[in-house]
């Protein structure tokens, strides 16, 4: 993604973590960051959804999952993840709670692992 491209986001939140995860991507050299920024960029209907179904297949116990749009509800979850996305549907949030894991804002895990360190993209 070309660091001049212009963000065409309407939404102040959205584009205020587009800029800090940018800037987080070149403070500790975190490609993955650039891949979310650049993942949130995309218009709306091209975000992904990802359901809690998918997140279980694709992840182990105690594992840091980042989800570049919304996590929906539909399936199950059985074992305890630490779960970032933009957004969460209220049936998906109450799951991955249930299962003892923890449902947190992009903006928080970049605060809380600025290295980006063992964590997954996953959509």
């Amino acid at each position: 993604m070309c660091p001049s491209k212009r963000i065409r986001s309407t939404n102040p939140d959205l584009v205020s973590l587009i800029r800090l995860l940018k800037k987080r991507s070149k403070e500790n050299n975190a490609a993955i960051w650039r891949d979310v920024a650049g993942s949130l960029s995309k218009p709306k209907r091209s975000r992904v959804k990802v359901n809690v179904s998918k997140i279980s297949r694709h992840s182990k116990e105690n594992e840091s999952v980042v989800v570049p749009g919304k996590v929906l509800g539909a399936g199950i979850i059985d074992h305890p993840v630490m779960v970032a996305a933009l957004d969460f549907s209220q049936q998906a949030r109450s799951k991955i709670v249930e299962a003892k894991g923890k449902c947190l804002s992009i903006a928080e895990l970049v605060e809380e692992n600025p290295d980006g360190a063992n964590l997954r993209i996953i959509g």
